[in-house]
């Protein structure tokens, strides 16, 4: 049992291994106070785990008793009754009539991961039922960001009767209101934040909308249409809908795609997404989807797919078609039953990420320049906001994450096109709301468009507006980027040797993924490890290894370090004793597994005890 809080200590704990501050400036901290502590150590007697497991846990706020459902999530335990979300019974009621008469739906989705997987999925559903939905992913380019009017109408002329939006439409009143006018239903299906003002749609399906309360807002699109295709299937079957001849679609055989939107939508990996993820990752790992298979063929993956790869190799292979390419590649990939035509768009899309990679480490070179000269030596300004004429849309999004990562602060990319507008994306960090002050920002006239979700945002604006909308942000959000940068911390949930850094800990440790967005990865140190070797290899990597005292030895490898405070670091510590934090990674080549710790960052030891203030 934990202990009452009384009983706990109370003073402020010190920083992990003494680290105040380390060689990249952070101050490394237990991840676990006095009671998170005690929590563990209660977990490891009840259910008998191992020590650094259950403070992996405790450190994510995993009850005592949630220990069990916590390390094998199941849907069946976390799917709500899909009509808990505001208009879901008017939504599932519509497709199902549609099905049930055999109309022409539209779909219309975003042309990123979620958007694709999000068509993807309901388009696969409606083809079980018999139907041939028209897909409709925009032209990044030239349509721009969810509906328009004439896609619209270009929809309704092909004979859609219904036209339902997913990843997008919650702000799209116009366009929506066209199609209501030309006689078609709609039905939106999406999960960014949403305004007072909402289109007259027959079901508008967003359950970050104000008067939702089905506390399922952190599901990305994609697992929003699988909650919506439930109550499609339960209408349907009380209809007298399937039979003998048309049977019930499962739809836990298509958590490939779910658990590939969500991830590369960086949704929190909490309750049911953690589900869908964890059970998606199963999917994947059986080989038995045409298109995932092609898609992780081209990416080279060795071995089982984890939620990383999902994140870093596979979703940016569908996303290059909405960025550079054809924005419906990554859907028809996802759709395609032939091993050989599936292969073949792989292959498209892999060419185009290459193409795209070049594109972005040109902008952003371009871009870090530009923002290393507004912050000057005095280390000023909250938000980071670049532009240029010359970039290209696709890739805007990319160059803000990067930014984002480099100054730790939000950062906006716009790409200032010939006719004056700019198109832009920006990217946060944890505690500073950007969609909220994008959707300000519009309300106010300074952007045409704008909106987006916490963590992210898409801009557009008049290039005459910039400076305008530079001094809005650093007004609006100065504050909050100030508190949130107040203290770099890097949270620690164990510290271990060299000998310890095996494929079983790695193993262990993982049982508490799947890890991402909202269930961080376990960070582990390493105290007082010799840094025996390091040598730049591959776009910007350093490969390390790291000797403990007794002789062990550990790979190690830091990714993007060459040039940044990490990197410059290593290179200057060779042959020296450092504490050294990081990951566990499995890395398997040609049949062998071996396990490397990723290097987060490094600090000079024997700094002596520090209090966290």
């Amino acid at each position: 049992m934990t202990p009452p809080a009384t009983t706990l200590p109370t003073e402020m704990p010190q920083a992990f291994l003494g680290v105040a501050r380390s060689l990249t400036d952070k101050l490394w901290r237990d991840r676990l106070d006095a009671r998170g502590a005690a929590k563990a150590l209660a977990i490891v007697q009840r259910h008998q785990l191992p020590e650094l497991l259950a403070r992996v846990l405790a450190g994510r706020g995993v009850d005592i008793d949630a220990v069990a459902d916590f390390l094998d999530p199941t849907i069946r335990k976390l799917m709500p009754d899909p009509f808990t979300v505001t208009e879901m019974e008017a939504a599932a009621k519509r497709i199902a009539d549609a099905a049930a008469r055999g109309e022409k739906v539209a779909i219309f989705g975003d042309y990123d991961v979620d958007g694709a997987t999000s068509a993807a999925l309901l388009a696969w559903h409606l083809r079980h039922c018999g139907l041939d939905p028209l897909i409709h992913i925009p032209d990044r380019i030239f349509e721009g960001y969810g509906p328009n009017t004439e896609a619209v109408r270009g929809l309704a002329a092909k004979g859609a009767t219904l036209l339902v939006t997913v990843d997008c439409g919650t702000t799209s009143i116009e366009p929506l209101a066209e199609a209501k006018r030309l006689g078609m239903s709609v039905v939106v299906i999406d999960h960014h934040q949403a305004g007072d003002e909402l289109p007259e749609v027959d079901a508008l399906v967003n359950p970050n909308r104000l008067d939702d309360l089905s506390g399922l807002g952190h599901l990305a699109a994609v697992g929003l249409v699988l909650v919506t295709l439930v109550a499609v299937n339960r209408e349907l079957r009380q209809r007298g809908f399937w039979n003998s001849e048309m049977p019930e679609p499962d739809l836990l055989g298509m958590l490939h795609h779910v658990a590939l939107g969500t991830v590369a939508d960086v949704a929190p990996l909490i309750g049911l997404n953690r589900a869908f993820v964890a059970k998606g990752l199963i999917a994947m790992r059986r080989r038995d989807h045409v298109g995932h298979t092609a898609l992780m063929d081209v990416a080279r993956l060795n071995g089982p797919p984890e939620a990383w790869h999902l994140g870093f190799m596979l979703g940016p292979r569908v996303n290059a078609g909405g960025r550079i390419g054809r924005a419906d590649l990554g859907v028809r990939l996802l759709l395609e039953g032939d091993s050989v035509e599936a292969a073949r768009i792989a292959a498209e899309l892999d060419r185009l990420n290459s193409e795209r990679r070049i594109i972005e480490q040109a902008a952003e070179a371009q871009a870090e320049a530009e923002a290393l000269a507004s912050i000057g030596l005095e280390d000023k300004l909250g938000v980071i906001v670049t532009a240029s004429e010359g970039w290209h849309p696709g890739v805007v999004g990319l160059v803000a994450s990067r930014l984002k990562e480099k100054f730790s602060r939000p950062a906006f990319a716009i790409a200032l096109e010939p006719g004056g507008i700019g198109t832009g994306s920006g990217r946060s960090i944890a505690g500073v709301d950007l969609g909220k002050a994008v959707r300000q920002a519009v309300a106010d006239g300074i952007l045409l468009k704008g909106g987006g979700h916490a963590m992210a945002a898409g801009v557009t604006l008049r290039k005459e507006k910039l400076a305008e909308f530079r001094a809005y942000l650093e007004t609006a959000l100065a504050q909050d980027v100030a508190e949130a940068r107040h203290v770099n911390e890097l949270d620690i949930d164990g510290a271990v040797s060299a000998r310890a850094v095996t494929t079983e800990l790695a193993t262990t440790l993982n049982r508490a993924g799947p890890f991402g967005s909202g269930n961080p990865e376990p960070v582990l140190a390493l105290p007082g490890h010799q840094l025996v070797f390091a040598d730049e290899v591959g776009q910007a990597h350093l490969r390390l290894r790291f000797k403990s005292g007794d002789g062990s030895i550990v790979n190690g490898i830091a990714f993007r370090a060459v040039g940044q405070k990490l990197g410059n670091a290593l290179l200057a510590n060779r042959g020296q004793q450092l504490h050294v934090a990081g990951s566990l990674s499995v890395d398997r080549y040609q049949g062998a597994e071996r396990v490397q710790f990723r290097v987060l960052d490094v600090a000079l030891p024997d700094q002596g005890p520090s209090v966290i203030r």
